[in-house]
């Protein structure tokens, strides 16, 4: 575990070297406040935009929305990390480009808390509520206003913070479609409290997705892996259904320690099948399956994304066998049905129909994915060729 934690520290260590080289806008530390009237406090945090979100042709596309909770600590380590796992240019896959923002931290014990906790000096905790109130009321919907987001958003949280991602995830109501829990601080959830929290519950949380990650605490390791553990199997018991969630514990991770690792288990799990190789897709409707079922998983749905299908059409296209090159045309067809905005999609099926000898549905396609993108030379020329016999 220590040897993955170290590998992912030295990616990042190389992601954050070529970030650097690039324009100021895609550098992920773009720091910005709000002020809230329900916290009656400018609150500050962090935006890290994908790398496509640029590029040229690009702007019909929307990202789901990840909030870190203690962005102080994990903002920088978390967008790392997603824009590792779900860019074009590293080719992982393993998740979908996502705007990652992380949240500013004023007071952990207010903000975190959703009960108020009894102590003999007064305090200021059960202030989750309202923050939660902040988010959903005032944040969102300001990054929805101002970026290109889509409607499926994940709550990240640890300690503290994993606490009221966990009652994010149990409330009948919530903005986030799933939830990482690390570690989450349960010390004010005794037995009784637990107990009446999963009695309360209704079947609503469970068309979320929620991972648990439970560290290694030493002496008093057995009482933090009990209350997770009571708590997970409680939630599954309640379940009618399959229970999408999981729970992993680290024996090598210490609280402070296990945040890095967590979250890229994390995101795995919640994106389980995401990263399906094109060399693994038996057929255009074996992969509309095999998203479908993700998308019944995370109830939201993911489309198969447009780069994988633009691989298999092409590795398809070049086979020089009729009937795969048939084949490939219903690769770029699909793409062209979900992604209709998308220039790309239009100049590939373009490609694909000369290939295949169609000059008309070439020609066509090529029009329309100049209607998308009049700038692009290469779909002029390929255009210009074939209303001139050339091909």
């Amino acid at each position: 575990m220590i040897k993955m934690i170290n590998f992912l520290i030295v990616l990042m260590v190389i992601f954050q070297v070529a970030s650097a080289q690039e324009s100021e806008e895609l550098r992920p530390n773009t720091k910005q406040s709000l002020y809230s009237d329900i916290l009656n406090e400018a609150r500050g945090y962090w935006v890290s935009l994908p790398d496509s979100y640029f590029q040229e042709g690009n702007s019909y596309k929307e990202y789901p929305l990840l909030i870190v909770l203690d962005g102080d600590s994990h903002f920088n380590t978390t967008s790392t990390m997603v824009r590792y796992m779900s860019s074009d240019r590293y080719r992982s896959w393993k998740a979908p480009e996502m705007i990652v923002v992380g949240i500013q931290n004023v007071d952990r014990r207010r903000d975190y808390t959703p009960e108020k906790i009894i102590t003999v000096r007064e305090n200021n905790s059960g202030g989750g509520e309202k923050f939660l109130q902040f988010l959903e009321k005032e944040l969102i919907p300001y990054l929805d206003q101002n970026y290109r987001t889509t409607p499926y958003r994940i709550l990240f949280g640890h300690s503290l913070s994993g606490l009221l991602a966990t009652h994010s995830y149990m409330k009948e109501e919530s903005a986030f479609h799933a939830f990482i829990a690390v570690d989450p601080s349960f010390g004010t959830w005794d037995s009784e409290t637990m107990d009446r929290k999963l009695d309360n519950l209704t079947q609503k949380p469970f068309d979320r997705y929620i991972y648990f990650a439970t560290a290694n605490w030493g002496k008093r390791n057995f009482r933090n892996r009990d209350r997770h553990m009571r708590l997970f199997e409680g939630l599954k018991s309640k379940s009618t259904e399959e229970f999408h969630a999981k729970l992993e514990y680290f024996e090598n991770e210490s609280h402070a320690s296990v945040p890095l690792i967590a979250f890229h288990n994390g995101i795995s799990a919640i994106f389980e099948g995401y990263d399906i190789s094109y060399r693994d897709v038996e057929s255009p409707d074996h992969l509309e399956n095999h998203f479908f079922a993700i998308s019944e998983r995370l109830s939201w749905e993911f489309l198969p994304p447009e780069s994988l299908v633009n691989q298999l059409g092409y590795s398809k296209l070049r086979s020089g066998n009729a009937e795969e090159q048939a084949q490939a045309v219903e690769y770029f067809i699909m793409n062209t049905k979900y992604y209709p905005e998308s220039q790309n999609a239009f100049s590939s099926l373009g490609e694909a129909y000369e290939v295949v000898g169609n000059s008309s549905l070439a020609i066509e396609n090529y029009i329309k994915s100049l209607m998308l993108f009049p700038e692009n030379e290469y779909v002029k020329n390929k255009l210009a060729n074939l209303r001139q016999g050339k091909y």
